[in-house]
């Protein structure tokens, strides 16, 4: 301690601190700079031009929900009104005189929209079982009923109709929950709307439905449930010039809540579908031949004939597990995503078949996910042979999936060249396979002798080579 009102003198270490601290002070003082955020322009060399956000790609697998008003009358398709009064279509007509009173509008419908049975945390944690990594609802089919309560959709959504509920808010809190990517989509047109009909008449020179619509309720989907994806649709009638689509875009990368990860497709105009915005679906059920040069989804539905929940769907229109999953292995070697579509009942049910064909998927994942998540496609994708083999890969490792067991219980694989470092096992298998070389087959792989039920999956197995070229 030292007496009251003495000063203490600088120590070495103290002096030091000073003297460099003073040094500091007289030094020139250097702005640390940081690089401006690059800034879209309204036009598709710009936007076109914006890197992909790479949660993407990674995720490849998710699924589709097609829910709305569509599904109280259930018959069909999810394009009922359409087929009913658009087209005028007599078996529609005649459901409907068989089934309800005379004079009943689609309206009335609305309703009996009630998601009474709708849990979001049962659908999202079947969402997780199934192994998908983003799911993607519709907020507004063509129908033009909100999912949520949009403020310019007045009588026709789910908080004044039906349910009485958000049910876009609550859907994307039980996914976050469970860090499920949120994709949200929208369709640009409604049939029936007047004031689409009025530009329809016009030729599409004038937007009132545009202002006083679409582009309000995208605003208000992107600020109010910040979506990780927009799945754009219903642009097939008008050029993208009327849908504002590039200035809604620039907006969305530049300034939106979401600029950094939001991911769109391709669906905002008559002239974009597989040439401009973010991923490309290029049509429903998009199934490239060979590897594109841009990433890219294949959107399917597990019922083979409607989108939307039908009563009359039978056994023979529901995908078969190994025509899923074939898919899948297909879709992803090629480089795309997988999203593959649901449709609950009005009263927020997600029938067992459709159950089923989940899970079914999430199984297969459980063991052959490491082949599919954040894989790349590898220099073969395709050996056409008696299994068919689909290529993968991630960083050093290279994936063969073959989709039928070879009779003799040997692979055969032309592609990879095998090095001194070489091995090669099966996922779900704990040991290493044998394997040889032939100079006219190339590389042959004894696949393990074991009864069908200790064999990890039932079809689409997975060979993981390391070491080769």
């Amino acid at each position: 301690m030292r007496a009251p009102g003495a000063r203490s003198r600088p120590g070495g270490a103290s002096l030091l601190l000073l003297l460099l601290l003073g040094a500091a002070e007289l030094a020139p003082r250097v702005r640390c700079q940081t690089r401006p955020r690059r800034r879209y322009t309204p036009d598709w060399p710009s936007l076109d031009s914006r890197p992909l956000p790479s949660w993407f790609d990674e995720a490849k697998f998710g699924v589709f929900v097609h829910w709305g008003v569509f599904a109280v009358p259930a018959w069909g398709s999810e394009w009922f009104w359409w087929h009913w009064k658009g087209e005028g279509l007599p078996q529609y007509q005649r459901f409907m005189r068989d089934n309800y009173p005379p004079g009943f509008s689609y309206a009335d419908f609305g309703p009996q929209f009630t998601a009474r049975f709708f849990h979001a945390e049962e659908w999202a944690g079947l969402f997780q079982a199934a192994g998908a990594k983003y799911v993607v609802l519709t907020t507004k089919h063509h129908e033009g009923f909100t999912n949520w309560p949009s403020p310019v959709s007045w009588n026709w959504n789910s908080k004044d109709v039906g349910p009485h509920r958000d049910l876009v808010g609550e859907l994307g809190r039980a996914l976050r929950n469970r860090s499920i990517r949120y994709g949200l989509y929208h369709s640009l047109l409604e049939w029936f709307h007047p004031l689409y009909l009025l530009d329809k008449k016009n030729g599409f020179k004038t937007q009132h439905f545009v202002r006083a619509k679409t582009m309000p309720e995208l605003y208000d989907l992107v600020n109010s449930y910040k979506p990780d994806l927009i799945w754009s649709d219903g642009e097939w009638e008008c050029p993208d010039a009327y849908w504002n689509s590039t200035n809604f875009l620039s907006w969305l990368y530049n300034d939106s809540p979401v600029k950094d990860e939001v991911v769109v497709n391709d669906r905002w105009g008559q002239n974009c579908s597989c040439h401009h915005g973010g991923y490309y679906n290029c049509q429903d059920k998009y199934k490239p031949q060979s590897l594109p040069d841009h990433k890219w989804e294949m959107c399917t539905s597990i019922d083979k004939l409607s989108w939307g929940y039908r009563r009359n769907m039978v056994m023979s229109n529901v995908a078969k597990e190994s025509e899923i999953i074939s898919e899948l292995v297909q879709t992803v070697s090629l480089g795309g995503n997988y999203l593959l579509n649901i449709g609950p009942t009005k009263d927020g049910l997600i029938v067992p078949i459709f159950q089923e064909r989940l899970l079914a998927v999430g199984k297969w994942l459980s063991i052959n996910g490491e082949a599919i998540y954040a894989s790349k496609p590898w220099r073969v994708q395709l050996e056409k042979n008696t299994t068919s083999v689909w290529y993968t890969s991630k960083g050093s490792a290279v994936y063969a999936i073959f989709l039928h067991w070879p009779e003799n219980g040997v692979l055969n694989l032309e592609s990879p060249i095998t090095t001194s470092t070489t091995t090669i096992m099966m996922l779900g298998i704990q040991e290493d396979l044998k394997w040889s070389t032939d100079p006219d087959k190339g590389l042959l792989i004894s696949l393990p002798q074991l009864p069908p039920s200790a064999i990890p999956v039932e079809f689409a197995w997975t060979i993981k080579l390391t070491g080769v070229k």
